[in-house]
């Protein structure tokens, strides 16, 4: 992350005025005396800070992308099923294979697996186990974020 920060400061410097009493007006030349134009001074500050972000947030970004990626395969699962996809479709079928790893560990754990209805399933392990990775994905996120420092004042 960059962070530019541009300070500027204009200073505008009118004629010297005269403290005491004005002069008196002299005689020694014709017409009136020239008014001096005020002067300006320009100071610009210019910063630039460059940030990462630390080792602890590199890993809860990591740990998000994965479980991320996860709770991905487990809602195309479902979505799937529900508008009965075709599993003949590679692509069906790769992602119906893959989900099923993830999906596995949560099936038994209601009485039903899945609800038919005329083509389309709603596979409930899979809406369990949607609900368990993101439960273990916050209790991970928390597990890191214990271990976090904050950067002092």
């Amino acid at each position: 992350m960059t962070t530019e920060q541009v300070d500027q400061t204009v200073v505008t410097e009118g004629p010297a005025s005269s403290v005491g009493p004005e002069p008196a007006p002299t005689t020694a030349g014709p017409g009136p005396v020239p008014a001096v134009a005020p002067r300006q001074a320009v100071r610009t500050d210019y910063q630039r800070t460059t940030t990462s972000p630390g080792s602890s947030e590199m890993i809860r970004r990591v740990i998000v992308f994965v479980f991320g990626l996860v709770q991905l395969l487990i809602g195309l699962r479902i979505v799937l099923l529900l508008l009965d996809a075709r599993t003949g479709n590679a692509l069906v079928s790769g992602i119906l294979d893959v989900s099923k790893v993830f999906v596995g560990p949560f099936e038994g754990i209601l009485n039903t697996n899945a609800l038919t209805s005329g083509g389309s399933t709603l596979d409930v392990a899979a809406v369990v186990a949607f609900v368990g990775w993101t439960i273990l994905e916050l209790i991970v996120i928390w597990a890191v974020g214990i271990f976090r420092r904050e950067p002092a004042a």
